[in-house]
């Protein structure tokens, strides 16, 4: 059975966020996104200083042979110049949420 993953986006933004989520799911690159309607504060270094900001963010659930795609699609579409796009394997899942993933997503092959 093809390798599921989890893919983690974070952006400023919840309705960009909720929308770039509908379009990757009516585009069969992802079965399901989890969007977290609480901020996180994110404290991070960029361009040299310490900043924080408050994010949102997302857990998408597709195949692993997705992953390249979700993640061009990211950069692309994203607003900010370097997302955060973090791909974590799936080491196990229940079978039929395994099988749902993948009738969810379209096969790129």
């Amino acid at each position: 059975m093809d390798e599921i993953c989890d893919i983690t986006v974070t952006a400023d933004d919840r309705d960009w966020l909720v929308g770039f989520v509908q379009s990757l799911v009516d585009d069969r690159l992802v079965a399901c996104g989890n969007v977290t309607v609480t901020p996180v504060r994110s404290i991070y270094r960029w361009e040299g200083e310490i900043e924080e900001a408050d994010e949102l963010s997302v857990v998408l659930h597709t195949r692993r042979s997705l992953a390249d795609r979700v993640i061009a699609r990211t950069e692309a579409e994203h607003p900010y110049d370097t997302p955060q796009v973090l791909v974590v394997p799936v080491v196990a899942a229940a079978e039929g949420y395994h099988r749902w993933v993948l009738e969810a997503t379209s096969n790129p092959e």
